[in-house]
């Protein structure tokens, strides 16, 4: 009986560390992801703007990276870094004619947690993720204004994905996120413009990833 108990012992605390070492694992994703703004504002006030005018903001398409750790078999860490896309503004309202009025780039670090169903040796593994997003936007342009700043933005994030598997190490991701984006707008040129834009994106993602 001791002897049995003893090889059970081992057995498990060899499982253990099997676990262990199977949960602590680095994955590096690389991909392409559509950014939609679907973007609100509070419309454009100031000095000689008219009643109704208005602004939307256009989707772009980046190249990302996501640098993800595992914590155990259905637990991840992930930061989601992404080249800095070109977002375009185009007056709205009752003044569409003035066409496109302000570009900017966001820079907008994710940090997210994951919980992946199912069992690691699975090949197709959905996930859900929660975080945090901070964006700054950088290289903000108007023609109507000289001066144009948008306010840094802290939201929350939430995504749904899947992994496929094509090997031990190497596989397919998707992924579908939506992210709290909310800036407020200051141009100052010939009057001071402001505004708050809501940019509501949603983000769709989808490329390769290895394990290691």
């Amino acid at each position: 009986m001791t002897s049995t108990l003893q090889q059970l012992a081992v057995a498990g605390a060899l499982a253990a560390l099997g676990a262990g070492a199977l949960a602590q694992e680095t994955v590096v994703k690389l991909g392409i992801t559509r950014y939609d703004t679907h973007s609100k504002t509070s419309g454009i006030s100031g000095i000689g703007v008219p009643a109704g005018a208005d602004a939307v903001t256009g989707d772009a398409t980046t190249v990302i990276l996501v640098v993800e750790r595992t914590l155990t078999p259905n637990i991840g860490v992930e930061l989601v870094l992404g080249a800095p896309p070109r977002i375009k503004a185009q007056a709205a309202g009752t003044v569409p004619f003035l066409g496109e009025v302000m570009t900017a780039r966001n820079v907008a670090p994710t940090l997210l947690a994951n919980y992946y169903f199912g069992s690691p040796n699975d090949s197709i593994r959905p996930y859900l993720g929660a975080g945090v997003n901070y964006t700054r936007f950088v290289g903000v342009e108007s023609k109507l204004a000289k001066e144009v700043r948008l306010s840094d933005s802290v939201g929350l994030a939430v995504q749904a994905g899947v992994n496929m598997a094509l090997s031990k190490q190497t596989g397919l991701f998707a992924s579908i996120a939506k992210v709290q984006v909310k800036s407020d707008l200051v141009a100052a040129g010939s009057t001071v413009l402001t505004s708050t834009i809501d940019f509501r994106p949603i983000t769709y993602s989808a490329g390769l990833y290895y394990r290691f």
